[in-house]
């Protein structure tokens, strides 16, 4: 994020609460994950400059104390930061794609067909 210049997305995939310990159902490695990225949330958030915004999500939820593999919830996290973020609930989403036109609007694109701007 340092080194990203203006009107740049940059997208990170933390890819074992997913493939490592949600859909292995590993609750102590889940856990584990969960307190070590809180602990790095702030590192994070100290990079975001003044005209950014953060976008913390996920595509699905995967409860590791639920038998199977497969995914468990329909309802996912959306976290929105920045500066000029004004601070409270954005609400139950109806779909992924307020995310979408969220950042259609933030990079002044042409507004999408679905999704409405989450700020």
């Amino acid at each position: 994020m340092k080194e990203a210049g203006d009107k740049t997305i940059v997208f990170t995939n933390f890819v074992d609460f997913d493939s490592s310990w949600g859909h292995r159902r590993d609750i102590a490695g889940y856990a584990a994950g969960l307190e070590l990225f809180d602990r790095r949330l702030p590192e994070l958030m100290e990079l975001v400059g003044e005209d950014d915004i953060l976008i913390l999500t996920a595509d699905h939820g995967c409860d590791p104390s639920w038998t199977g593999t497969d995914h468990t919830r329909e309802h996912i996290p959306v976290l929105v930061y920045g500066p000029k973020v004004k601070p409270g609930s954005l609400g139950h989403r109806e779909t992924f794609a307020d995310i979408g036109q969220t950042l259609a609007s933030y990079f002044g694109t042409s507004p999408m067909d679905y999704g409405k701007n989450m700020l």
